[in-house]
């Protein structure tokens, strides 16, 4: 399935996986039904057993918990939100790699995509756990990761000499920041909107 053989690999030494990542061919439908469906589903339901088990914990206070209804309705909407980013950032790579004398295929954005948010989608396994200064902690371990990822892949995968790649790495970080914040203030909202229900500690 994809690289899910390659994970450790693209943890350990990731230009060497990616030179092998890059003669692999996989079609978008098949990295959204086979890789997205299961990285996706990490943090979703990490975060539904969190939020049910333990509880929501921010400074030390005691733990609030959300009913599963709740719960549930969350992840879902997490879920699929996740999968929404993936889609909008690739195709914002391929909108914008012809400016850096990039050519490749929507499927070859959607993999660097993909690969680049592994280490992301593998620390929601944290919100299993939902403490705020441990799921930050591990958030920004994993976003380093997936930064190095970022620029150790874009000229590999995009076949784009490594001076354009750095700043063609850059313009996708923007995007994905940019789009990472705009899932968490939807989430807001979302939040807001439903009714959610919370058990007492």
């Amino acid at each position: 399935m994809m690289y899910f053989g390659h994970i450790a690999g693209i943890l350990r030494d990731p230009k060497k996986e990616w030179g092998m990542l890059r003669e692999e061919r996989y079609t978008t439908k098949t990295i959204f039904l086979t890789q997205i469906s299961i990285l996706a589903a990490i943090p979703a339901i990490s975060m539904f057993i969190g939020v049910t088990q333990f509880g929501w914990s921010v400074a030390g206070e005691n733990p609030v918990r959300l009913a599963a209804s709740s719960a549930v309705s969350s992840a879902i909407m997490f879920y699929f939100a996740m999968w929404a980013a993936i889609a909008f950032i690739a195709n914002a790579i391929f909108w914008m790699q012809k400016t850096y004398g990039g050519s490749s295929t929507l499927d070859a954005c959607l993999m660097l995509t993909t690969v680049t948010a592994t280490p992301l989608f593998l620390s929601g396994l944290s919100l299993l756990w939902p403490a705020l200064w441990f799921n930050v902690l591990i958030g920004m371990v994993a976003m380093a990761d997936a930064v190095y990822l970022l620029y150790s892949g874009t000229s590999r995968i995009m076949d784009i000499d490594e001076d354009r790649a750095f700043l063609f790495a850059l313009s996708i970080l923007t995007v994905a920041l940019c789009t990472l914040v705009g899932m968490l203030a939807v989430s807001v909202i979302a939040w807001d909107m439903i009714s959610l229900v919370y058990i007492p500690s």
